[in-house]
């Protein structure tokens, strides 16, 4: 048995045929409506100049947890030890795991 399945959009405006649903949101809420190929050109009309002067929101970018103060002593602590003993270690960055292992080895919490 087959079965043939139409769905036809309404608008919600004027109860006539709908062309497209238009999503939008505002403040904190998202929406749709569907809305003839008109009332969808009224609709971005009037909406026009708030959108030419408003920013673009999107997701704030992820921000990195800022290091305890224990760990930036630690690491303070690894690169001391590193240049008392010549090995070559940045001033600032990701401390070469091998640097890491000898600290521990001799002794460094």
């Amino acid at each position: 048995m087959a079965q043939k399945v139409t769905v036809e959009l309404e608008d919600d405006l004027t109860g006539g045929p709908a062309e497209q649903t238009v999503r939008f949101a505002f403040e904190g809420s998202d929406y749709e409506i569907d809305l003839s190929a008109k009332n969808a050109a009224a609709f971005s009309k009037k909406l026009a100049p708030y959108i030419e002067h408003a920013l673009r929101a999107g997701r704030a970018p992820a921000r990195r947890p800022a290091r305890p103060a224990a760990n930036r002593q630690r690491s303070g602590d690894i690169r001391a030890w590193a240049k008392e003993h010549g090995l070559a270690v940045s001033g600032r960055g990701r401390i070469p795991a091998s640097v890491v292992e000898q600290y521990q080895a001799a002794g460094g919490r």
